[in-house]
């Protein structure tokens, strides 16, 4: 693509994620909305009129493949429930199209190495939709701890999570689209401390599963390199606080909720074992609608520059990942039908 080439958005599913996304597009410079898909035209219809511009009206698609073969569609972002992911996005991949894949990117890391193996063959842009690891503070506040401005991390607690209160026909509660807090909430969790602290170099898991066989509450324990350890919280049952704080040899981090797309940050120093006046740490850039313009707006900047992933959710990382929720369900005994 050309540096100033407007990109072509299709969408995916229509989801509440879909339009959440949809909406922060308006506001991404340089992008598009062209099309949008679902299972029914009737809801993809919907969808391409509640984000019609006074201009321009995306077109409406009522399966995936017609989205697929739209030659005027540059990249896809993929809102369907993860245990979809696989069939959706190799049928965009190997109709020549690149990808932004909601997390997590698969149900399993077998499945999300055939994706990016699929991608890099191809030669086509691939990423996970992880929009923390794009939100312009958590990117800030990790490049100083990092570089040693707050000390070394010593620990790191993190929670995320909701009542879902919704019908036990919901997608949350059903093995076959991969229900549970883990792969939905525990992504985030577990994302965060490698972030921050690398990856892993032990996990451990208890949890709380419904008669399904899908976790409802579930707490991880970690311990990283160079001595940090981790506590990880997600539940479907509660109203969590869905904050995470790190600890360090020189002061305290707190990340108020929801960390994951915090407004600001508080640095507490401690002198003398004594606290001292907080300092509060404001986003250095802004915040794009409600965070997932960020992640867009990387995938434009990835599609001109010819990059075929990104630095800030690269392969590497989302497959770390992946892998850590496949030995975390591992221990807790998750198996998705088909596994």
């Amino acid at each position: 693509m050309q540096a100033d080439d407007v990109v072509r958005w299709g969408v995916l599913a229509t989801g509440k994620i879909a339009h959440t996304f949809a909406t922060d597009l308006r506001l991404v410079q340089g992008s598009r909305l062209a099309a949008v898909a679902s299972r029914s035209l009737e809801s993809a219809q919907r969808f391409a009129l509640e984000h019609a511009t006074e201009d321009h009206t995306p077109l409406a698609y009522g399966s995936y493949a017609e989205l697929a073969a739209d030659p005027d569609v540059d990249v896809v972002y993929v809102a369907s429930p993860h245990a979809l992911h696989l069939e959706h996005v190799r049928m965009l991949l190997e109709a020549g199209k690149p990808v932004l894949c909601e997390k997590p990117v698969t149900l399993n890391a077998a499945q999300a190495e055939e994706l990016i193996d699929l991608a890099r063959e191809r030669g086509l842009f691939f990423m996970e939709a992880m929009w923390m690891a794009c939100h312009p503070l958590v990117r800030h506040v990790r490049e100083r701890v990092l570089a040693g401005d707050f000390g070394t991390p010593t620990q790191l607690v993190a929670d995320l999570g909701w009542l879902v209160d919704l019908p036990p026909t919901d997608r949350m509660f059903a093995p076959e689209l991969g229900g549970g807090a883990l792969l939905d909430m525990g992504v985030y969790v577990l994302t965060f401390a490698q972030l921050f602290l690398g990856e892993p170099e032990q996990l451990g898991a208890t949890a709380v599963l419904d008669e399904h066989g899908i976790d409802l509450n579930t707490a991880i324990v970690g311990r990283y390199p160079g001595g940090a350890v981790a506590a990880l919280t997600t539940t479907m049952t509660g109203h969590s606080p869905r904050t995470a704080t790190i600890a360090t040899d020189l002061g305290l981090l707190e990340f108020p909720g929801p960390f994951h797309h915090p407004s600001q940050v508080i640095w507490t120093s401690y002198e003398g074992g004594r606290p001292q006046q907080p300092v509060k740490i404001d986003p250095p850039q802004p915040v794009v609608g409600a965070g997932y313009g960020n992640e867009a707006r990387e995938v434009v900047r990835c599609l001109r520059a010819g990059e075929l992933e990104s630095p800030m959710v690269p392969h590497a990382q989302t497959l770390a990942v992946m892998r850590q929720l496949d030995e975390l369900r591992g221990q807790l005994g998750i198996v998705y039908p088909g596994e």
